[in-house]
């Protein structure tokens, strides 16, 4: 992770500097020192550029003078509109720009406190690097940043608000090591070590292997990793910050690696499958998130963890397999696996724990990338009001969501002739008929579904999140617990 830190307003001597440019601004403060240390190359750049602080926007300034090894302006758009989300991006162009330096600072000597903490959260997450097993990488190739400053009138006070955030960088740095790890790393038991981890940061995690779950009823889950020599595990992880108070639930589909069991996947593109478990990941890096920032709410979160194999042990389409619920599923295609971890996991959730509401993660269709695209995730809700809540705090955060219908029609498509019903309704509202295939193990709670297919891994770089794993869904649930459920 990038070192951090906070310092008092000084014009840095050498290493790189970047000033944070508001729309229509003027010089000053540390941008009228630079300008005037340079001989006024900040001015003319910008004047050559057309540089104004637009939003998103940058500028960069190569050897202006003395020891410095460049100036990059990154714009804000209008001062009087900035949010976090927009300190956020600013601080991620900005580590972008910087990252072939070994030693840079930002002037944020304009800024509040808790405004550099978001300018820094935005270049910690952007500056994400999973390299675990790059062995021969060129030295030019390689970031040189390790550590960055941040120049602020309160740097105590700017400290002090980096902490907590600082917590939910690390849950994201959780969640995008797990979704990057190859598949013959992490399988179920190794992701259920990873989550024992933990118990660190206060965490309690019980970890229930193959015969528990066999003991409880957890057939669904059961049949698909029956074809696996990789056994699976379901994990149980409570935060408890909150008092007396019933806990939030988060559940996640952990497939850690999906070929599609005997209705097997194309070859193309199958390596992709190695991030079928990004719900669960989510979810891990979530509960990390709440005890690194001691957040005050009670949370618990399951993870199902299965792999899917073809082998002569395998589910085949055409079996019925009988869920933790009592209720029966014929396999019509033993692609459709998720939602047959989850249909058990969510049963035993609502069972146990009693939560005010429950939101689950899963990569769990294509169907959701054909509606969406790679621009938001699908939200499908039982409850109108945790809805509004998810999608205000997917608007804050940058990690959208899209609301999608759920309707007693669909459930036509999903009726079996000889079990009470079938994993799959063909192609037509894909995943509106998954949504209403786990809806039907949610009793009278609240409850969400997002179907982050479309988000888990992203092929380009984005303002706060490098190519790779993304970690949707971790600094959304976080904003959702702040603002509305902690005490």
């Amino acid at each position: 992770m990038l070192e951090i830190g906070f310092a008092k307003p000084t014009l840095p001597r050498s290493g790189a500097l970047i000033l944070l440019v508001g729309e229509g601004d003027k010089p000053a403060g540390l941008w009228a020192e630079a300008d005037a240390a340079t001989h006024g190359a900040i001015a003319r750049a910008f004047s050559a550029a057309e540089f104004k602080g637009g939003k998103g926007k940058t500028c960069t300034i190569l050897a202006p003078g003395g020891d410095l090894t460049r100036v990059v302006a990154v714009g804000l758009g209008k001062t009087a509109e900035l949010t976090p989300r927009t300190l956020q991006d600013a601080g991620g162009h900005a580590a972008a720009a910087i990252a072939r330096d070994t030693t840079a600072a930002i002037a944020a000597d304009t800024l509040q406190p808790g405004q550099a903490a978001e300018v820094a959260l935005g270049a910690a997450l952007r500056a994400y690097r999973f390299d675990r097993y790059r062995t021969k990488e060129k030295a030019e190739d390689k970031p040189r940043l390790s550590a960055l400053t941040l120049l602020n009138a309160d740097p105590a006070a700017a400290q002090s608000a980096w902490q907590p955030l600082a917590g939910v960088a690390k849950g994201v740095f959780l969640t995008r090591d797990l979704v990057s790890e190859p598949p013959n790393v992490l399988n179920p038991a190794e992701m259920a070590d990873r989550c024992r981890t933990l118990i660190k940061l206060g965490v309690e995690v019980e970890i229930l292997g193959p015969n528990e779950m066999r003991e409880l009823g957890f057939g669904a889950l059961l049949g698909v990793a029956q074809g696996s020599v990789n056994e699976p595990r379901m994990v149980v992880m409570k935060w408890n910050g909150g008092g007396t108070a019933k806990p939030v639930a988060f559940i996640g589909k952990g497939v850690t690696f999906d070929t599609g069991g005997i209705s097997i996947k194309p070859a193309g593109g199958m390596e992709d499958m190695k991030w079928d478990m990004a719900g669960a990941g989510a979810v891990v890096g979530l509960m990390a998130a709440l005890a690194g920032r001691k957040a005050k709410v009670n949370a618990v979160g399951l993870v199902g963890l299965v792999e899917n194999m073809p082998s002569g042990s395998a589910q085949r389409p055409g079996d019925v397999v009988k869920s933790y619920s009592g209720q029966t599923i014929e396999v019509i295609n033993t692609d459709a696996e998720g939602r047959l971890v989850l249909a058990d996991v969510v049963w035993y959730c609502q069972q146990k724990f009693d939560p005010q509401f429950m939101v689950d993660l899963a990569t769990l269709t294509g169907a959701i990338i054909i509606s969406l695209g790679h621009e938001h995730a699908g939200l499908f809700s039982n409850d109108d009001a945790l809805s509004e809540k998810l999608i205000a705090a997917g608007k804050d955060t940058g990690e959208k969501l899209w609301r999608m219908p759920l309707d007693e029609a669909y459930d036509k498509q999903i009726k079996s002739e000889i079990a009470d019903m079938k994993n799959i309704g063909g192609r037509p509202g894909g995943s509106i008929t998954a949504a209403q295939f786990i809806k039907r193990f949610v009793n009278d709670k609240p409850w969400a579904h997002l179907d982050i297919a479309g988000m888990a891994w992203s092929t380009k770089d984005n303002a706060v999140t490098p190519k790779g794993a993304t970690a949707f869904g971790v600094r959304l649930l976080d904003r959702l617990m702040a603002a509305h459920y902690e005490g």
